[in-house]
């Protein structure tokens, strides 16, 4: 039995929830995010200010689809009341970061700058010359473009250049001990 998926889903103040079919609709002061249940096994109800998801079977496969689909609608209805937001930190000699208009221009340490424009739904942020902040509704599409930013220049090991995130320890290989003698 699935603890997670039994929990009844409280929509907040502001929130409204929709179920048509299997396409199921949050809208709130951040957002509008839509979700489709893919699958026969649960479906969706709306009661006293409530979400449930509810198996319409017993078996194993639907107990994980309930979970799953529980914690999806949670996440959206926690991205329409208040967002989520991911920290990243650019570290190097002569890193740093711009923003212009809606793209995100960085020197990182290469012949050119890297260019990485906003997707729609996410908005970046740069308090500093060494921190950037995704952020938006959606917790899938905010943990992609974050992940995507940090593809572009990974972690050295030796030095600790590159970007990660800013709650991320960053663990550095010893360099060359030479002229030591055992």
């Amino acid at each position: 039995m699935s603890r997670i998926g039994k929990l009844p889903i409280s929509i907040p103040a502001g929130v409204s929830v929709e179920v048509n079919g299997n396409i199921v609709t949050v809208k709130g002061p951040k957002d509008t995010l839509n979700l489709e249940i893919k699958t026969n096994n649960v479906s969706v109800k709306v009661e006293n200010n409530e979400v449930l998801v509810v198996r319409n079977d017993e078996t194993t496969d639907s107990n994980t689809k309930q979970g799953l689909y529980r914690q999806l609608i949670h996440n959206m209805v926690v991205g329409v009341k208040d967002g989520f937001k991911k920290s990243l930190t650019v570290q190097g000699v002569g890193y740093k970061l711009n923003k212009q208009g809606n793209k995100l221009v960085m020197n990182l340490g290469l012949s050119h700058p890297v260019e990485f424009a906003e997707v729609e739904g996410i908005k970046l942020d740069v308090p500093d010359n060494n921190t950037i902040i995704v952020s938006g509704a959606n917790k899938e599409l905010v943990g992609a473009v974050a992940a995507k930013i940090k593809a572009l220049r990974p972690i050295e090991p030796y030095h600790g250049y590159g970007i990660h995130y800013t709650n991320e320890p960053v663990v550095l290989k010893p360099g060359k001990s030479a002229g030591k003698k055992k």
